[in-house]
């Protein structure tokens, strides 16, 4: 495979699907009855001759490069480039597109093995730490990939690969089975259970493989806007309920309110007559009436896990039936008799038990009070069976339910407090470095100021590096490009891929209310990443998102830029076209 082959793909879709669309829009109002896509294209390509021979000469770029591609010794990238050709020329020759979807998809199981192995490989040779370890152990999830794009294409061949996938995992699990009885003669059971009954060993914040795939796939639908799409794959997975079934409705709701709350009583209305349901199912569906995007669960032994999946949580104004289904099914579920210890199979046990209600007590007194006293009966029976707790366990009880700022101050300066007093330098600095990242992630301007007095100059250096991008994504998040823009050129500690990735962001969110802005952000990030060694992938990853920002102001500029990283690319021995992210790390 040459280097220069490996890149040009996405410019090159992204040029074979520009002109059937523009030709559509062109001639929207010209199409005949019956007429369709291509009757749009081929009008179009009459009036435009020279647009019709540049996608003509586009889709053969295309084509070219999928069948080169066979030829990858990359398996992610043969793969890749195979799936987004599929994409590219969908509208153009189905038929052919199909064809490049299977095959992508077989290339994707092959690849995914191939990541399998070298994850397994690392752990075997490095153990649990190291850096190494983390760029192996997030290899991408080929299969995901393909199937995202497929499906989005085509329903029918999206539930295809769907079903692939669930046979896969069910061959694994059966040749584990096997392993594991020719070998120890323990059986699967022993790693999910232990010998004091209940499902101790599984995560009970954990979903299904089979539905997970499922709901990961709708929930990008949803983010991408396509609602009708993302309910066609997430229906059959929206019967029991697990974190990416609440997730997923809560999702939905901030697009179709009527469509998530009517699947949600739907799915209380199951719980309810579901004897597994317990206390961590109710814990997990109140999410959806009172902490969206977070999710916790009560482990046997006392522990707490939890799953936040966005920084702010925002109570939701539900309708009032909505509310009290949710109170009269977890009272009623609350309400079961409680066996002896040594027959008790709940995810909880008493103890957890005892704290979900008291964690959702308040709420459902406020939907109606005549519940509260036969709920606090039912706490004190179990009282006599608690431990003693600490302090966050008492946190925990409301955390999600109340504002944490006064919790989060409290914290810092008793971090400060803790490390004016401290003799021992090194715990010092810790001290300093755990409060200046508290502050920064509470939007807290004194994070700064925080983490100037680490002595230990390069923790210093990593921690100011830490704030600052923070900052950066904050504002960001808000949609503020004008601070995005103040607070990238003042930060002195990131990297050269997170300035350029800041700049870009700038231009992308001053499009609209500031062109001539956005132009100079997206300058000022092109000339950040020419600043990148040329040897980094960080550096083609950098100048192809300024590249896709600028498609939007400026084609030809675009189109320089994007030459500019098929000339990185050739210099970048790391590069493998796979998607790139940015992490800041304290260490």
């Amino acid at each position: 495979m040459s280097r220069l082959s490996r890149f040009p793909l996405a410019a090159v879709c992204l040029l074979a699907a520009s002109f059937p669309f523009n030709a559509q829009v062109a001639n929207k109002n010209k199409q005949p009855a019956g007429g369709g896509k291509n009757t749009a294209a081929s009008a179009g390509a009459a009036t435009d001759p020279l647009a019709a021979e540049r996608r003509m000469t586009a889709v053969s770029l295309v084509n070219a490069l999928a069948d080169e591609a066979r030829g990858f010794r990359d398996p992610n990238l043969k793969a890749r480039v195979q799936a987004q050709a599929a994409n590219a020329l969908w509208e153009t020759d189905r038929e052919r597109a199909v064809a490049l979807f299977r095959r992508a998809w077989d290339a994707a199981e092959a690849a995914d093995q191939e990541n399998q192995r070298r994850r397994e490989a690392v752990r075997n040779t490095q153990g649990s730490g190291g850096p190494r370890l983390a760029t192996n152990l997030n290899l991408p999830n080929m299969r995901g990939e393909v199937l995202r794009l497929a499906a989005k294409r085509d329903r029918a061949l999206g539930e295809q690969f769907l079903g692939e996938l669930e046979e896969t995992r069910k061959q694994e699990e059966k040749d584990a089975a096997t392993a594991a009885a020719g070998g120890t003669g323990t059986g699967t059971n022993a790693a999910t259970t232990t010998g004091e009954g209940g499902e101790r060993g599984r995560d009970v914040l954990a979903t299904p493989p089979e539905a997970a795939r499922r709901l990961r796939l709708a929930l990008q639908f949803l983010n991408d806007g396509e609602v009708e799409r993302a309910l066609q794959f997430a229906e059959p997975a929206l019967g029991q309920p697990h974190q990416l079934t609440v997730e997923f409705l809560v999702v939905l709701r901030e697009k179709d309110a009527a469509a998530a709350d009517q699947r949600y009583v739907a799915l209380l209305s199951r719980a309810a007559i579901d004897p597994s349901t317990d206390a961590n199912t109710i814990l997990m569906l109140s999410s959806y009436v009172l902490t969206p995007h977070l999710y916790m669960a009560f482990e046997r032994g006392g522990g707490i896990s939890s799953s936040q999946r966005r920084r702010d949580i925002t109570r939701p104004d539900l309708p009032a039936p909505v509310r009290s289904a949710f109170a009269n099914v977890a009272t009623q579920i609350f309400l079961r008799p409680v066996p002896p210890p040594d027959q008790d199979q709940t995810t909880t046990g008493r103890e957890g038990l005892y704290f979900v209600i008291a964690r959702l007590l308040p709420f459902i007194e406020q939907i109606d009070p005549n519940k509260g006293s036969a709920l606090r009966a039912q706490m004190a029976a179990l009282a006599p069976d608690l431990r003693a707790r600490d302090r966050d366990f008492e946190r925990d009880l409301t955390r999600g339910l109340v504002p944490e700022t006064e919790d989060s101050q409290a914290g810092i300066q008793e971090a400060l407090d803790q490390a004016s007093k401290a003799t021992d330098p090194e715990r010092r600095n810790g001290l300093y470095a755990a409060a200046a990242m508290r502050a920064a992630r509470g939007n807290d301007s004194q994070a700064e100021d925080i983490a100037a007095k680490i002595e230990d100059i390069e923790l210093r250096r990593q921690v100011r590096a830490f704030v600052q991008f923070v900052r950066i994504n904050q504002a960001v998040e808000k949609k503020d490009g004008a601070e995005v823009l103040r607070l990238v050129a003042n930060a002195s500690e990131i990297t050269r891929a997170q300035r350029t990735w800041g700049y870009t962001e700038a231009g992308r969110l001053l499009l609209k209310p500031d062109r001539t802005r956005a132009l100079e952000a997206l300058e000022a990030a092109a000339a950040e990443a020419r600043r990148i060694d040329a040897e980094d992938a960080d550096r083609v990853s950098s100048t192809v998102a300024v590249a896709t920002q600028f498609f939007e102001l400026d084609r030809g500029r675009a189109w320089e830029i994007m030459a500019e990283a098929v000339k990185a690319s050739n210099g970048a021995v790391e590069y493998t076209g796979a998607d790139s992210g940015l992490a800041v790390r304290v260490q």
